[in-house]
């Protein structure tokens, strides 16, 4: 990777495909939230084929649009957006205008999803009540992302997800060694929320088109998903009034440990087969036999003296070295990388994990769609749009007249 800059040559180059068509083809979404958590559920959504509407102010957009990388020689990178908002269109109207409420109530007529991220209660001022939408809609699935809830007595509180991260009990679960809690350096409430929300709508969405129900609500707060994922420390202490220190592992051996090269490789030797074969691969496998490290439990509890070998001996190889060591001796270790190594990597390389896709922009590296279906794939078909890029075009879809589309243009009600 030295000396390639991005995006790499040995990535593979996509250019859109606008023909392709994906198993939700015909499944007509509008996204009206902002930021990661809905425009991530609404990618899952457009990358296997469901027609994605960004609902954006005319003036400014999805708030995401303003997340740039700074660069070297001046400006910023929208990889956040061109990323995100791939295969959506984008519809920029001002809420606000009647007229412009009256054309987005006669494209709900025909959706089968609507998203938003506002504050409990906004949508409903706004005069699109779930109920409203309902009698407009039976069919139509309603899915409202908050940060706490529709419910409950926080649901009014700012939700973002670094708030979560620290509320569900993840910060403190990562405490550094000086006893700091750690957020995570990415959206890691809003991508799994995102993630479980894309699951959520199809369940909804089933239940519409397969069982012959009709549409609902779906209440998703970045905080449920994220305490669904954090393990059982609340179970524990339930059950026995302890509280797990956060600096104990789940497994042991397990750990990064540092080469003599300076890189670092991750380990984890979760049943007592593995265990031993870490062992055998530190030249130490009388270890395996000694009751201190026989099982998990044990290990756990001697971890300090066992980490403390294993670190030992991984730091007298080169990366390279300790990957063909312990994989020979069918351990589970893996290099830890950061971004010009994983792009380098020849897996990511052959499995096209990353693409280049390229459009009138330039080409920005991102990830694939994901996961892979063998028989109905997913695709990328339009990249990222332009503010207000389709709303001619939404709205001459909805009926709405050319006269009527050019006096909202004229009093700024779209864009």
């Amino acid at each position: 990777m030295d000396g390639l800059g991005p995006p790499s040559a040995a990535l593979a180059a996509v250019l859109p495909d606008p023909a392709s068509k994906g198993v939700l083809d015909k499944v007509r979404v509008l996204d009206m939230s902002r930021l990661v958590a809905g425009n991530m559920l609404s990618l899952q959504l457009a990358d296997f084929g469901a027609d994605v509407i960004k609902v954006e102010s005319p003036k400014a957009g999805d708030t995401l649009r303003h997340w740039k990388e700074a660069l070297e020689h001046g400006g910023g990178l929208d990889a956040w957006w061109r990323t995100y908002a791939r295969n959506k269109r984008s519809l920029a109207i001002e809420l606000r205008d009647a007229g412009a409420r009256s054309a987005l109530r006669t494209l709900l007529e025909s959706a089968h999803v609507l998203i938003e991220s506002f504050r409990p209660g906004t949508l409903e001022a706004m005069g699109f009540s779930p109920e409203d939408l309902h009698m407009l809609n039976p069919r139509l699935v309603i899915v409202r992302i908050s940060g706490w809830g529709q419910t409950g007595p926080y649901k009014n509180l700012p939700g973002f997800g670094s708030l979560v991260e620290g509320f569900s009990g993840y910060a403190h679960k990562h405490m550094a060694p000086e006893g700091v809690p750690q957020l995570p350096n990415m959206a890691l409430a809003d991508m799994i929320a995102g993630l479980t929300g894309a699951f959520a709508t199809l369940a909804a969405l089933r239940e519409v088109e397969v069982n012959g129900g009709a549409g609902q609500v779906v209440d998703l707060s970045l905080l449920e998903p994220m305490l669904a994922v954090m393990g059982t420390d609340v179970s524990v202490y339930a059950a026995t009034g302890e509280k797990k220190d956060p600096a104990r592992k789940i497994a042991s051996p397990r750990n990064a440990y540092r080469c003599k090269d300076g890189r670092w490789v991750a380990l984890s030797g979760s049943t007592d087969v593995m265990a031993r074969r870490v062992m055998e691969a530190i030249g130490r496998p009388e270890l395996a036999d000694d009751p201190r490290f026989s099982t998990n439990e044990a290990r756990l509890e001697n971890d300090a003296e066992l980490d403390g070998m294993i670190a030992d001996a991984v730091k007298e190889m080169s990366q390279d070295e300790c990957l063909a060591l312990f994989r020979r001796k069918g351990v589970t270790l893996g290099p830890v990388y950061d971004a010009p190594q994983l792009l380098a990597d020849q897996h990511v390389v052959r499995r096209q994990c990353y693409i280049a896709l390229d459009s009138d922009d330039g080409a920005v590296v991102m990830h694939n769609v994901t996961p892979r279906l063998s028989r109905t794939p997913g695709a990328i078909r339009r990249p990222a749009p332009g503010l207000g890029q389709h709303t001619g075009e939404l709205l001459r879809e909805a009926g709405v007249d050319e006269a009527e589309i050019q006096a909202m243009r004229a009093r700024g009600a779209i864009r």
